[in-house]
């Protein structure tokens, strides 16, 4: 909505009698501090990369600026976004990024969790939880795939049971996540065709693959069916996803949308600017 479209305060006052004028004025407010999004794609905040705000206060404003979710939390941190109306996207991983599943010393640790977060998820009507390859640590990327198809297939008939998609992230191991295995798009989708369920899929982090091989768009249309979810963020810096970054977002969120995808967008930028501004600026970036 324009401005222009909105009176002022003086024009209420002459327009409107004293009884209505507090009404028509607080909606005149209201109508210009959050202008109808478009909503095609429904969008989620990262929270660690807005942890010096009170997530309750991170909860009101993504509520005012149109996110449907806070993502990456732990179950106490999700039942309070429940309580202001929101979701989580994706539960944070509990086992971290290092010690993954590409080591069969991790499986059972890793499939009790993995299996306690599918439960959570289920009651609280959640629809992923997430999961990582691990570091190589010397070890032959085929090796690791095969170790992680074998303990997926353990926990991935509970999860097509509930109707919970587990996800894996690929990271770039070239600035911010050194010797990280699940670096390259390919090694996830070749990982998802060895577990062979629809309820395993990949996070696809546009800012890491960006770093890693480019060629977002092509990558997107080309693989859409082992994608589940996806990240924003900024290259270089991982900051804000406007136009001091070589990513074009508007053109990647209409290519995501144009493969029927129906999930979340979770904005992963860290802001150089006042927070709460940058995540506007940001949903209103993607809101195509």
């Amino acid at each position: 909505m324009r401005k222009e479209d909105i009176w002022d305060r003086r024009s209420i006052l002459r327009a409107a009698g004293a009884g209505a004028v507090g009404a028509l004025a607080a909606a005149a407010l209201r109508a210009e501090e959050t202008p109808k999004a478009n909503g095609n794609i429904k969008q989620s905040i990262c929270r660690w990369c807005y942890g010096r705000i009170k997530l309750e206060d991170l909860c009101q404003a993504a509520k005012k600026i149109g996110y449907q979710s806070i993502e990456l939390l732990d179950p106490e941190e999700i039942q309070v976004v429940q309580s202001f109306g929101l979701t989580c996207a994706v539960m944070r991983c509990a086992n971290g990024i290092v010690e993954g599943l590409n080591r069969k010393e991790n499986h059972d640790r890793i499939e009790k969790q993995l299996r306690d977060d599918i439960d959570f998820a289920v009651a609280h009507k959640l629809p992923s939880i997430l999961c990582m390859s691990g570091n190589r640590k010397g070890m032959d990327d085929q090796e690791g795939l095969n170790n992680c198809a074998t303990a997926l297939k353990r926990v991935v008939k509970l999860a097509e049971e509930k109707q919970i998609t587990i996800l894996m992230e690929g990271l770039n191991s070239k600035v911010d996540h050194k010797d990280y295995m699940y670096d390259k798009t390919q090694w996830g989708v070749d990982l998802c065709k060895k577990v062979g369920s629809d309820r395993f899929k990949l996070l696809y982090d546009i800012y890491h693959m960006q770093i890693m091989e480019g060629d977002v768009i092509r990558t997107i249309r080309k693989d859409k069916e082992y994608i589940g979810h996806y990240h924003t963020g900024g290259n270089p810096g991982r900051h804000e996803i406007d136009e001091t970054q070589e990513l074009h977002y508007p053109a990647i969120v209409k290519a995501i949308l144009e493969t029927g995808y129906k999930g979340y967008l979770g904005q992963e930028f860290i802001p150089v600017h006042e927070p709460v501004a940058s995540l506007s600026q940001g949903f209103k970036i993607c809101d195509v």
